[in-house]
C-alpha cells in the first residue's frame, strides 16, 4: 500500500508541483490549502507524513503543529515545514513546537524527497526487540510508541521519542551531536548539528513534569548522556 503524505500549502502552483513530485517518487499525495482543512482531513483519514507551509491563511503552520502535537491521536506524526523564512532563529521556532525538519523555499524535489524518505525510515524503525524499557520510573513501549512515568502519559513528538529511545537503550555513555546525528537521524546529510539541541530541549520539557529532565545531562564540550548520576 502506498504512503499517504498530506500537503498544507496555500499557493496552488506549489502545492500542484508538491503533488506532483510526491506520486512520482510512489507516495499518495493529499493536499488541502488551510490547517483547518487539514485537520478536517485527519479526523477521517491517516497520513504518514505532512508536509506543512509555515504562513498559512487562518491558523499559520506553528499553531497546527501546536494543536498536532497536543492531540493522541495526531501526536505522532512527522511533520517537515516548508517555508520562505531563512533565518536561524525561524528554524529553531519551528523545530521547538515540534517540527521533525524544517525546508527552506525555494527547494530542490530531490532533496525534499530524500528527506521525507529518511524521515520515515527513522520514525518507522524503532526496534521490536525490546518492546519496553524503562529507566528510572520512565517507560517507553515501542509497539504502543507512547512514553510513561508513574502511570501518566508523557506526549512525544516522533522525534523525541527516537531520541529517548536511544537513549534508554544506552544509558550512561556520553555522545556527541554528530554522534546523536549518525544515530537517530540516520543516513540524511541535511539535518545541522544545531537541530540536536532543539530536540534536545524539547525532551527535556517533555519530561520536566513528572521530573525526568535531570536524566538528560549535557556533558560541556562533548555532548549528551542520559543518566541518574
Amino acid at each position: 500500500m502506498a504512503t499517504t503524505i498530506l500537503v498544507v500549502e496555500d499557493d496552488v502552483a506549489i502545492r500542484d508541483m508538491l503533488c506532483f513530485s510526491l506520486r512520482q517518487s510512489g507516495f499518495e499525495c493529499e493536499s488541502v490549502g488551510d490547517a483547518e482543512q487539514a485537520l478536517k482531513y485527519l479526523e477521517k483519514q491517516q497520513a504518514k507524513l505532512i508536509l506543512l507551509d509555515w504562513m498559512l491563511p487562518g491558523i499559520d503552520g506553528i499553531e497546527f503543529i501546536r494543536r498536532l502535537r497536543a492531540s493522541d491521536a495526531l501526536a505522532d506524526i512527522p511533520v517537515i515545514m516548508l517555508t520562505a523564512k531563512g533565518e536561524s532563529e525561524d528554524m529553531v521556532k519551528g523545530l521547538s513546537v515540534g517540527a521533525d525538519d524544517y525546508v527552506n523555499k525555494p527547494f530542490s524535489p530531490p532533496e525534499l524527497m530524500a528527506r521525507i524518505k529518511a524521515l520515515l525510515r527513522r520514525c518507522g524503525s524503532a526496534d521490536d526487540d525490546d518492546q519496553k524499557l524503562e529507566f528510572s520510573g520512565l517507560v517507553l513501549d515501542t509497539q504502543s510508541h507512547r512514553v510513561s512515568a508513574k502511570g501518566q502519559r508523557i506526549d512525544l513528538g516522533p522525534t523525541e521519542f527516537r531520541l529517548l529511545h536511544f537513549f534508554m537503550k544506552r544509558p550512561e555513555r556520553v555522545y556527541s551531536r554528530g554522534q546523536l546525528l549518525d544515530h537517530v537521524w540516520g543516513d540524511t546529510v541535511y539535518i545541522e548539528e544545531r537541530t540536536v539541541d532543539v530536540h534536545i530541549r524539547r525532551l527535556r520539557q517533555a519530561l520536566e513534569p513528572s521530573q525526568h529532565d535531570h536524566l538528560i545531562q549535557t556533558v560541556r564540550g562533548v555532548g549528551y548522556r542520559f543518566s541518574e548520576d
